[in-house]
């Protein structure tokens, strides 16, 4: 296997994507809007990542970028995604064929929320390509739950949708997916990836409650729309794909008690790149994290 491009190589699920495919021994370049911080490792590990500077959504050092790439893992996601996708499999056109393998999420053709819709038009892109692609649907990352969590749980009372489940998964699962994928022949659709655990929103704030010794009232809201009647419907969730491990009350307990640090703030995760807020949270739809364009 060739040079391995990421884009998005910094967000929740991209800089793990690096880092399985650096511990197998690929080349991997890191695409990013921005110039490597100091010291750059998306892991802590030696051997970091070569890194390009470039902008999808502009169209600036793509083609530097894409140069010479073997296989695109394309993680990187927000604002403009349709164009950026474009650009990036223009890119890929001129370059060659290399294997172009795309993160999207589950239900995003049932569930009519912008984003979704987004996400399912990359898809599109990328099986018109003519370029060899694989395409992988996951649900919600227990990170983005977390993140949903946090926002909530400085009100007095926690507001949830009501009569809405998630079903997280861990981000490094997937990331262990994809990079198997990414290696591998190009697979066009390949099964869905789900969480192991089908949960209320109700029940998902009072484990992070609990993990955190905190004690709110939880409050489900019927949140009106036809995305949220998706949402209650379960269009986001794929019970005969429960192929995670990790719940997500041992996700809380991992990252509560390995860190020995204070909860972080209103900026989510730490790491550049990762998606602003989700999970059972009344202002947004679920969405899974990645990173930027």
């Amino acid at each position: 296997m060739g040079l391995i491009l990421v884009t998005g190589g910094t967000g929740t699920l991209g800089r793990i994507v690096v880092r399985r495919l650096e511990i197998q021994g690929h080349n991997v370049r890191v695409l990013s809007r921005r110039p490597p911080p100091p010291a750059w490792s998306p892991g802590g590990h030696d051997g970091p990542a070569a890194w390009a500077t470039g902008d999808l959504r502009r169209d600036r050092g793509i083609d530097a970028a894409v140069a010479g790439a073997d296989v695109i893992v394309h993680c990187a996601t927000g604002l403009g995604d349709v164009a950026a996708a474009g650009h990036l499999i223009d890119a890929a056109r001129r370059a060659g064929r290399p294997h172009l393998a795309y993160i999207s999420i589950v239900g995003v053709d049932r569930v009519p929320v912008g984003y979704y819709k987004s996400k399912l038009a990359v898809e599109r892109q990328v099986e018109s390509s003519g370029l060899p692609w694989t395409v992988l649907r996951a649900t919600q990352y227990h990170d983005l739950i977390l993140r949903g969590c946090q926002a909530l749980a400085r009100l007095p009372v926690m507001p949830v949708p009501g009569r809405v489940a998630f079903q997280p998964i861990d981000a490094g699962e997937v990331a262990e997916r994809l990079a198997e994928l990414a290696v591998g022949p190009a697979a066009g659709r390949v099964p869905d990836m789900g969480g192991p655990e089908v949960r209320g929103t109700a029940e998902l704030a009072r484990s992070y409650l609990a993990a955190r010794g905190r004690h709110r009232p939880v409050l489900p809201v019927r949140i009106p729309g036809a995305a949220f009647a998706g949402f209650r419907r379960g269009d986001h969730l794929t019970p005969d794909h429960a192929v995670g491990r990790v719940t997500f009350a041992q996700f809380l307990a991992e990252r509560f008690t390995s860190d020995g640090q204070p909860e972080p703030g209103a900026g989510g995760e730490p790491g550049a790149g990762g998606e602003p807020g989700a999970g059972p949270d009344p202002s947004a739809g679920p969405r899974t994290g990645s990173g930027a364009a």
